[in-house]
């Protein structure tokens, strides 16, 4: 029952901080930070007891729900989720850690803080297709609070975007879910079961409304190009621990839903459409990049950075899934690195919203032009910022470069003209976080900076543990590669 605690315990602390009203501010931030630990040490737990040799799926919890439909609530992990969601666990430690101004309303924060942190594992230990959607659904109405009562400067207005533009591509999603599910024979929501029928197997053309379907809804969430437009606002308005789960944890369901479901259960036709996809990823990886250099505003250049690292992970998607037959290395080693590329996004990118969060607290802009020449008054800021950024432009010896180096093997083996546009990507990426270095913490000091504070002890503590698992997979990756890459052999068939 390990991952049935996992999803349990933080749902469990927020209806605890959601009804007792009797919680001071300390009193629910420990309480929360403690109840956040504990699915960490659940899915720190699981790492130990998984056997990369084993069977596919692990740690199988399983029980019927509604039998005459095929629906059961079912849990369990592969390499590739059990990465996903032992990162997504620290990170919502480091967020309900993270100094944040509650508004006067700590238990009602940090009580949508673990109701999130909930449902968010859910979606990347489910075995069961509608139970899959229940949690990615249920995703939208905790950010929604978070970004609407607790964000700043037009935080309504990007909530109601982000939950309409996001239900959009859930209801896609659904329709996508009830194609497969009429589809199977037996009829089942087991996505193990649907894995090995790959019910939509040569029926065109209803194969291909299905994977647009999937698609469409995935694309919207992760976001690719053009469906990117709900986010750069909600980054930019949203708490920082609420950005930080955005962009490391949410983003991600878009990714790991286009592995678990249409890739894995649809091969055939995703095949098929896998150049297209490959397209469309690039194309975020280039807009991303260069949008992202056009941006004064802190928050919303690292909010354009993600759309360019997702573009990142989509195509190494893509390559893995572009050929039935052949390329079976190249293939495994893009598959390996788009989910090396999931994890480092979300610890890298999440720290640089936290720090993001440091600076508005501090001066109440995001405007990059605003600060400047902090390097000597905020040393310890300026040392994790420069790490931070430095990992996310895809420097050797730090987790994005092991993760960009694989995804770019892997396509050279397969689309090389299209690894070629791409690499141009880095180089945008580069002079952007160079710049933003640049505009921050050199040059000359404004007067008004001369008493900026640096980072207190409750921030560069959740900062150095967010960027020390970014050096650690940079220098020693073979024990977060160890795990993933048996799932993505057997995903491309090579093993």
């Amino acid at each position: 029952m390990i991952l049935t605690a996992a999803l349990g315990i933080p749902l469990l602390g927020a209806l605890a901080l959601a009804f007792w009203p009797r919680w001071q501010e300390q009193q629910a931030r420990v309480f929360a930070i403690i109840t956040a630990v504990v699915p960490l040490l659940l899915m720190l737990w699981s790492w130990v007891r998984f056997d990369p040799s084993g069977p596919l799926f692990q740690l199988v919890e399983e029980v019927e729900w509604v039998p005459s439909l095929g629906m059961g609530f079912r849990l369990g992990v592969d390499g590739i989720a059990l990465a996903i969601a032992t990162m997504s666990a620290l990170l919502f430690t480091a967020a309900a850690a993270y100094p944040v101004d509650t508004k006067g309303m700590p238990r009602q924060y940090y009580a949508w803080v673990l109701f999130l942190e909930s449902v968010s594992l859910g979606v990347f230990l489910s075995l069961d297709l509608l139970l899959f959607y229940v949690f990615f659904d249920l995703n939208l109405v905790g950010m929604y609070f978070l970004i609407g009562r607790w964000g700043h400067g037009r935080p309504q207005y990007s909530a109601l975007k982000f939950f309409l533009y996001t239900l959009l591509g859930s209801l896609a999603l659904l329709l996508a879910i009830l194609g497969l599910y009429l589809a199977s024979e037996p009829r089942t929501f087991d996505m193990r079961e649907l894995i090995a029928q790959q019910p939509l197997a040569g029926v065109a053309p209803a194969a291909g409304l299905v994977l647009l379907g999937f698609v469409l809804g995935f694309a919207i969430k992760t976001p690719l190009v053009p469906f990117h437009t709900w986010l750069p606002q909600a980054h930019v308005d949203a708490p920082a621990p609420a950005s930080a789960i955005l962009a490391g944890v949410l983003l991600k369901m878009g990714t790991f839903g286009l592995i678990r479901i249409p890739y894995s259960m649809m091969r055939q036709t995703f095949a098929d459409y896998a150049l297209w996809l490959a397209i469309l990823a690039v194309i975020s990886i280039l807009y991303g990049a260069v949008v992202a250099l056009g941006q004064g505003d802190l928050k919303r250049r690292i909010a354009y950075t993600s759309i360019n690292h997702m573009g990142y992970t989509v195509l190494g998607i893509a390559v893995a899934g572009a050929l039935l037959e052949g390329s079976e290395t190249a293939r495994q080693l893009a598959l390996t690195g788009a989910t090396i590329e999931m994890v480092a996004h979300g610890l890298i990118t999440g720290s640089l919203f936290l720090i993001a969060g440091s600076f508005w607290e501090r001066g109440k802009s995001y405007d990059m032009d605003y600060y400047g020449g902090l390097g000597a008054k905020a040393p310890m800021m300026t040392g994790l910022t420069a790490l931070a950024a430095f990992a996310s432009l895809g420097l050797p010896g730090l987790a994005g470069f092991v993760a960009e180096f694989h995804i770019f093997v892997g396509t050279f083996g397969v689309y090389p003209w299209l690894a070629g546009i791409a690499l141009l990507g880095i180089l945008i990426t580069a002079a952007l976080f160079l710049q933003m270095l640049q505009r921050l913490f050199f040059g000359k000091l404004p007067p008004q900076w001369s008493g900026f504070p640096d980072l207190r002890v409750s921030e560069w503590t959740v900062l150095g543990v967010l960027l020390a698992f970014v050096v650690i997979i940079g220098v020693y990756p073979s024990f977060l590669i160890d795990i993933i890459e048996p799932t993505s052999r057997w995903l491309v068939g090579a093993g």
